[in-house]
């Protein structure tokens, strides 16, 4: 039967519409995945702490003009970036956690576009790129701390990090447009993240392998003078204080991974294996991995293995191909599987590096956000799950595509109940966030302006009152703690009668508890804190 002119438009237009279809829904995901970070934001979610609070002290110094911080204050190492990005907020609106995170919301959306755009580069499928960025958009606990708590490193790791990829594949595909502003580009997100984390570095060598091996010739011209200039730009702040220093940043770094601590191998290789991967990309509760959840570690190491071996046979097939007539091949197939290759290298270099850490078997829960960087790599990790779960082909066994349908309903549906349970934890991180303003409001009221408090009160509290308030860092024995800006310490160390805070419940609680029995001091209880005043 002939089909009339008007048929055939019907069938083009369902067609066209189809094929916007996912688009469309990745738009979506996209602004639904900023939209509940910003919602967490709004609603003191994650919860924030000295450390991000340190970073905030950092910007409200930039913004004031006061100090231009190169390093993380207390350290040699982790720039500030996040800092200077959130310096002209601050300075604008005053201290807030709000202002302090905004960047790194935008950082998240950047992020998320990265990906999808990323994904169709690599596999030209509309629905699998769709897959990744629904998924992305999910937020577990650990995932919306990594993405938004303003702490130093991790919420612009994985920006950097896509958008190194992306770019190492057009500059190798060769595509025409802005060439020599790409070069100059990708050098300096590669420097830049030499500065600000070297978790990412894993990445960086990745995808500056893919580089020079497609297009190592071009690297001998402009090209290469252009990438070279850029990071050198990216990594100015660390170069210059080694050059007035003469410290080295790499001892720092490895001085912190603590590789040398005590931690038992079994330890570590369980933290960093089983219980690492599942917490770190977001398939787990706030805090904690319940048995079930687990299954993503065992299942990452086989997604690994596929995408390696997926990747390898392109290359093979395309190094073995028959050139065209005028002697060239098609590139993309080779730097598709080339640069899908790096990216599940770095994946297994990441793990390798946090498995060699103390940290991983000492404080397996916190320190897995140091395996944040493994969310670039998702574009390959689903892409072996999702072409046998596409295909119908009679040859492949209907066991075989059950299961990879149930792999990507299980990532899908155990990265949702985790944000379930992340977001049941808003109500009592408001709690805490209410109880601690009304400390602050409180000691301004009693006209406090100068206490002594543990590590994770400290930081916080004077940059919740824009420094009218200055806290001294001690330890549960009441002797000197670790003191990011000693001039805190010596504000409080000078002031006539300064005050002792503490957390209900704490060790340092307890022991203060005691000098007020000895009548050494007067108990002042707010609601999830303990004031202590001297007597006047």
């Amino acid at each position: 039967m002939a089909i009339d002119a008007g048929e055939r438009s019907r069938v083009t237009s369902r067609a066209a519409r189809w094929s916007r279809l996912p688009h469309a829904l990745a738009g979506t995901a996209l602004v639904a995945g900023v939209g509940y970070r910003l919602l967490l934001l709004l609603t003191n979610t994650p919860p924030t702490n000295s450390d991000e609070a340190t970073m905030g002290l950092a910007a409200l110094h930039i913004g004031q003009g006061q100090e231009f911080p190169i390093w993380f204050y207390g350290q040699a190492y982790m720039g500030t970036l996040e800092a200077y990005l959130a310096a002209p907020l601050i300075a604008l609106t005053g201290p807030s956690t709000l202002a302090l995170r905004l960047p790194t919301l935008a950082l998240y959306a950047v992020f998320a576009l990265l990906a999808w755009r990323l994904t169709l580069r690599l596999t030209g499928d509309h629905w699998y790129a769709l897959l990744v960025t629904a998924l992305l958009a999910f937020g577990s606990d650990r995932i919306v701390k990594n993405q938004l708590i303003a702490g130093g490193g991790y919420p612009e790791m994985n920006a950097a990090g896509m958008a190194l990829a992306l770019l190492a594949y057009d500059l190798a595909a060769g595509r025409p447009r802005r060439r020599l502003v790409r070069w100059t580009g990708w050098g300096f997100l590669a420097g830049l993240m030499v500065w600000v984390d070297p978790l990412v570095l894993p990445y960086v060598i990745g995808t500056g392998v893919v580089l020079v091996a497609f297009r190592w010739r071009e690297l001998t011209g402009r090209a290469g003078a252009l990438l070279g200039a850029g990071a050198l730009v990216g990594a100015a702040p660390l170069l210059l204080d080694s050059l007035v220093t003469g410290r080295s940043p790499l001892t720092a770094v490895l001085a912190a991974s603590g590789a040398g601590q005590s931690a038992s191998w079994a330890e570590r290789l369980s933290g960093a294996l089983v219980l690492g991967p599942a917490l770190g990309m977001g398939f787990c509760s706030p805090g904690a991995c319940a048995g079930w959840q687990l299954w993503w570690s065992a299942a990452l190491p086989l997604l690994l293995l596929a995408a390696a071996v997926i990747a390898w046979r392109q290359l093979r097939g395309y190094r073995q191909s028959a050139p065209a007539p005028d002697g060239s091949r098609p590139l993309a197939n080779a730097i598709t599987a080339a640069l899908s290759l790096a990216l599940v290298a770095a994946a297994v270099a990441t793990l390798a590096s946090y498995a060699t850490s103390s940290a991983a078997g000492r404080t397996p829960v916190e320190s897995s956000r140091y395996l944040s960087c493994l969310l670039i790599s998702v574009p390959v990790l689903l892409w072996p799950v999702w072409r046998v779960a596409r295909q119908r082909s009679p040859r492949l066994p209907g066991l075989a595509r059950a299961a990879a349908i149930g792999v990507l309903a299980g990532t899908l549906g155990t990265a949702a109940v985790a944000t379930g349970t992340a977001l049941a934890t808003v109500p009592s991180y408001r709690t805490a966030e209410a109880q601690h303003a009304e400390l602050v409001a409180t000691l301004r009221t009693l006209d406090v302006r100068h206490v002594y408090g543990g590590y994770w009160t400290c930081n916080r509290l004077i940059f919740a009152s824009a420094e009218e308030i200055a806290c001294a860092v001690v330890n549960d024995d009441l002797g000197p703690g670790h003191n990011r800006y000693p001039a805190y310490r010596r504000a409080v160390d000078a002031a006539a009668s300064p005050a002792w805070i503490a957390p209900d419940g704490s060790p340092l609680a307890a022991r203060l508890d005691a000098q007020v029995r000895a009548d050494a001091l007067t108990l002042r209880h707010i609601p999830g804190w303990r004031l202590y005043l001297p007597h006047r």
